[in-house]
């Protein structure tokens, strides 16, 4: 199930929000997503995972978030799945970016198949934690209890501060900081480079180094500070086709002054970028299929074989692409904003939506199991089915699209924020969530709008035609 994530620090984005960002992929085309709010009556008490059956003891006292779990009736035997959210106290989580490892740490602290994983992190995390650093903190503990069955890393995000953590092995555990002014592209793939145990910026299993040095792990005999890529990470020929590639492209995009060649397995963990980074920039890379090189599948330059050489940001198995922002420019009441697109995202639009709420729209709550053209989901992958055989044809439609989608987002984050700055209580949530409300009702209007256009454009070109 892979995902690709970008972080940015709040000295790297342009409004000083700090900002962290995934693709949730899937295994095929379809896994039904929805948008909600979770508020602490709903919130278990009693948490078990369903698929190790991890029995997890949760804190008292949960906050509300939000969260883009799995439609249940769709997915029974799976969990849960809540992937990202912003919790009350204008906390962000994403989880999880799957990743990969080597035999040499598995043979030392193997996986634990009744641990946790994917499916249980941000329930049983994101509604305990007051800033980022408690989120690692916090989910460190539990995996240093319970073990895990998967590799992953997972961000986290509040106003000041963007931590990455990674999973090393069954039980142990590594996160570092983003640096402010930095960003940072994770693609499938062991992330974190350079590592300092005694850096403030860092944070692990109290063991790891001790791990490092007793089983002789450290293969570029660097000492402190450490590569953890070279020595928790994989070396797969598989990666450099799968993940590597993603990273170049992202680190391409924000930094096109630096030459560096695809395959190239020892790229920095974080970055400084050419420019101050923006939603837009975010949501082009996450939606990106290596357009302006010979590797696009819809480009005209390079072989077939160049076509196919690379596995695209942007591809059929998106499921929903989230941007979890926290602003400082505008009251805390106010500060968290879930962007969101569902569906495979070179064929979306993405829309802002204010996390200080008690309820979201039907357009994004409410998806089905089958298709249903109320839902924005289906609606995406309707535009999906009909843009993909031509997409040069529905182009200047789906530019359209994801343009006015933002512009039309930011409209009424502008409108609303000079509105309810002086609210509060149920009077403020209640502002917030008409703004949403509309943001949805305007999102699929643009998206119905594409369709339509698209439909009538093809609907000319069909060969049934004499």
């Amino acid at each position: 199930m892979p995902c690709t994530t970008i972080l940015a620090g709040k000295q790297a984005t342009a409004d000083g929000s700090t900002l962290i960002a995934r693709n949730e992929d899937y295994g095929h085309a379809f896994n039904p997503k929805r948008f909600i709010v979770v508020t602490p009556d709903q919130q278990p008490k009693n948490y078990q995972s369903v698929n190790s059956k991890c029995k997890v003891e949760l804190p008292a006292n949960p906050m509300r978030y939000t969260a883009t779990p799995e439609l249940a009736e769709a997915m029974p035997h799976t969990g849960w799945w809540g992937e990202a959210g912003i919790n009350a106290a204008n906390v962000a989580m994403s989880a999880t970016e799957t990743s990969t490892t080597n035999s040499r740490i598995l043979g030392i602290d193997q996986l634990n198949q009744h641990g946790i994983g994917e499916e249980d992190f941000v329930t049983i995390v994101l509604p305990y934690i007051r800033s980022a650093r408690e989120g690692v903190k916090l989910l460190g503990s539990y995996l240093e209890k319970y073990g895990t069955y998967e590799s992953n890393g997972v961000a986290f995000s509040d106003q000041d501060e963007v931590w990455y953590l990674e999973t090393i092995g069954g039980h142990h555990w590594a996160a570092k900081k983003v640096p402010d002014d930095c960003y940072v592209a994770a693609p499938n793939w062991f992330s974190i480079t350079d590592f300092d145990f005694q850096a403030d910026d860092t944070m692990a299993s109290d063991d790891l180094e001790d791990l490092i040095k007793t089983y002789h792990l450290d293969l570029d005999q660097s000492g402190n500070p450490y590569n953890l890529r070279h020595i928790f990470g994989s070396h797969h020929d598989s990666d450099y086709a799968y993940n590597i590639p993603r990273q170049w492209y992202i680190q391409r995009l924000f930094n096109p002054e630096i030459t560096q060649d695809p395959a190239d397995p020892n790229m920095p963990f974080a970055r400084k970028p050419a420019h101050l980074l923006t939603i837009e920039d975010f949501k082009y890379a996450l939606s990106s299929h290596y357009q302006q090189t010979k590797y696009d599948p819809y480009g005209v330059a390079g072989s077939e074989a160049d076509h196919k050489l690379f596995r695209p940001i942007g591809f059929q198995r998106n499921q929903e692409l989230h941007i979890l922002q926290i602003r400082s420019n505008v009251p805390a009441s106010l500060a968290g904003v879930q962007w969101l697109a569902f569906g495979p995202n070179p064929f979306n639009g993405i829309a802002p939506f204010y996390t200080n709420v008690l309820d979201t729209p039907s357009q994004y709550r409410d998806t089905s199991k089958h298709f249903n053209i109320a839902n924005m989901y289906w609606l995406t992958h309707a535009i999906a089915t009909v843009a993909d055989e031509h997409p040069f044809r529905y182009q200047a439609d789906l530019e359209a699209l994801q343009q006015n989608t933002i512009a039309a987002g930011r409209q009424q984050l502008l409108a609303t924020d000079q509105t309810a700055a002086k609210l509060t209580g149920q009077k403020l949530q209640q502002a917030l969530q008409a703004a949403n409300a509309k943001t949805a009702e305007l999102s699929y209007n643009l998206a119905m709008k594409c369709f339509g256009a698209c439909v009538e454009t093809g609907a000319l070109q069909i060969k049934l035609n004499f």
